[in-house]
Formats: C-alpha cells, sequence, structure tokens
C-alpha cells in the first residue's frame, strides 16, 4: 500500500534539494550538447538532476518505474503500478541562454491516473502541486478553482512557429484565434505554461507536440483546477505517448476546440 503522504514528503525535499544544485550551477560553466537538432540542448545539469532523482527513488522506491527524459529511467510500453515521470529541466534554452523560465516536473501516476504532480520554478522559488482530488497549490496557497473566460478577454500561450509555415498545422488555422484573443505569451516551457494556466496567469495553452514528462505533471495540476487538457482533436492524453497538448479553461477550451480547431481537417 502507498504512503502517499510519506512519498509526497520525499518529492519536496528531493525538488527543493535539486533546485538548490541547479541554482548553485548558474556560477559554473556548463557542458551543453544538442539531440535531436542544433536547438534540442541538454546540459550535464539536466543529466545529473534526472540522476539525483533516479538515484534517490531506485533507494526509496525499487518497485517504482521511472520515465525520464533523459534516459535514466526504464523503457516502458505500458504503465502499471507507480510510475515517475520526470523532466529535470524543462525548458533548457531558457536555462542556458536566461537562467529563468524554466522548471523541474515531476508527475506521479498509478497505472495511467495521475495522483501527484510537481513543477517547480527554481528560479522564483515557486512550487505549483496538486494531489488527486485534493486541490493545487502554489507553494501554501491554494490556487482557486478556473472560471469561464471569453475568447476577446483571453490571453493564451502559443509558440509563434505554429503561425507561421511548419510540418506540424496548416499556420492559416491558428492565425484567426491569434488576432480574436486579448493577447498571446510564449515562455518556452511547456511545464511553467501549464502551471500558469493552472494558476490563472493564463487561459490556454497550445502546442503540436509535447513527450510525456513536458505534460504529465502539468496535466494533474489544471485538472485539479477544473481545466480541461487534451490533444488538439479533443482526445485524451496518453502519458505514455508524445501527442499535441491544449489545455485551457472550462468553457475556453471548448470554444476553442470547436471554432478554430475543428474548422478545418
Amino acid at each position: 500500500m502507498t504512503n502517499w503522504t510519506e512519498l509526497d514528503q520525499n518529492v519536496r525535499s528531493w525538488i527543493k534539494e535539486a533546485g538548490e544544485r541547479i541554482r548553485h550551477s548558474f556560477q559554473t560553466e556548463l557542458n551543453i550538447k544538442t539531440k535531436s537538432n542544433r536547438n534540442d540542448l541538454v546540459t550535464d545539469m539536466d543529466e545529473a538532476t534526472e540522476h539525483y532523482f533516479t538515484e534517490n527513488i531506485r533507494q526509496t522506491y525499487p518497485d517504482h518505474q521511472i520515465l525520464g527524459e533523459e534516459g535514466y529511467g526504464d523503457e516502458l510500453n505500458e504503465l502499471s503500478g507507480i510510475t515517475w515521470i520526470i523532466d529535470p529541466i524543462d525548458g533548457t534554452m531558457n536555462f542556458v541562454h536566461q537562467q529563468r523560465n524554466f522548471a523541474i516536473s515531476i508527475g506521479i501516476y498509478d497505472g495511467s491516473v495521475g495522483q501527484l504532480g510537481y513543477i517547480y520554478d527554481v528560479v522564483h522559488d515557486e512550487l505549483y502541486f496538486a494531489s488527486k482530488g485534493k486541490g493545487a497549490y502554489m507553494n501554501d496557497t491554494k490556487l482557486p478553482t478556473l472560471k469561464s473566460v471569453s475568447i476577446a478577454d483571453a490571453v493564451i500561450a502559443l509558440n509563434a512557429l505554429w503561425v507561421t509555415e511548419n510540418n506540424r498545422i496548416d499556420h492559416t488555422i491558428l492565425a484567426p484565434l491569434v488576432r480574436d484573443v486579448r493577447g498571446t505569451r510564449s515562455y518556452g516551457s511547456a511545464a511553467m505554461e501549464m502551471a500558469y494556466v493552472a494558476a490563472g496567469r493564463l487561459d490556454s495553452y497550445l502546442t503540436m507536440r509535447l513527450a510525456p514528462w513536458d505534460f504529465a505533471a502539468g496535466k494533474i495540476l489544471i485538472e485539479e483546477v477544473g481545466g480541461v487538457v487534451s490533444d488538439l482533436k479533443g482526445e485524451t492524453l496518453n502519458p505514455l505517448n508524445k501527442s499535441s497538448v491544449f489545455v485551457g479553461k472550462p468553457g475556453l477550451h471548448e470554444t476553442i476546440l470547436t471554432k478554430y480547431l475543428k474548422v478545418k481537417k
């Protein structure tokens, strides 16, 4: 039987320790590498942070599974038992170039059901977390249930790439949405953008392709405050698969989905 209270305390302790290590690294020279392309960066701190988490998890919870971005976890074909889905530094480009606007992201699932979600803004020491059925918080402040907002009053997060010619989506689909909303933002970290939707700082976030470690924690947070999480077709996300991701306040999510995203196939 999983002691979720004890597990939560351990996660918080490990996240704060990892955050302190990352802040300390600001004074050192990073070893920066690329993955799929020259803009897909990974640093020695990404790898060291994931290794720190996986070591602690293996020692404390040897029967738990781990899915991590940097490859220190397990090769998983299904979610069974307790699975930790970890992004040690979400927003690595921001970490390298700005030393801000990045986060540690951890989602803990029991089977395919998200139980605990954590997004830690390391620089601002803001921990967004949620426990299934118990609401979501930013540090000690409980986040209120999200309320619907109109398109005209909405501020949404969207990378500018998706309204230019690209290989993922017809940019003319999203251009009318960008014109109709109050404003658009792009922070360069999916975890941060999903945390901001959960906290009501943004009204919606759309992107064409994320890995499970990018959205696993944010999905739990947003659903705990009444927000809606899906792919761009309105279908449920699979925590093991890469997918487009579309999150938003109730009402707004449905309006964007039906008025903009489903206009063209």
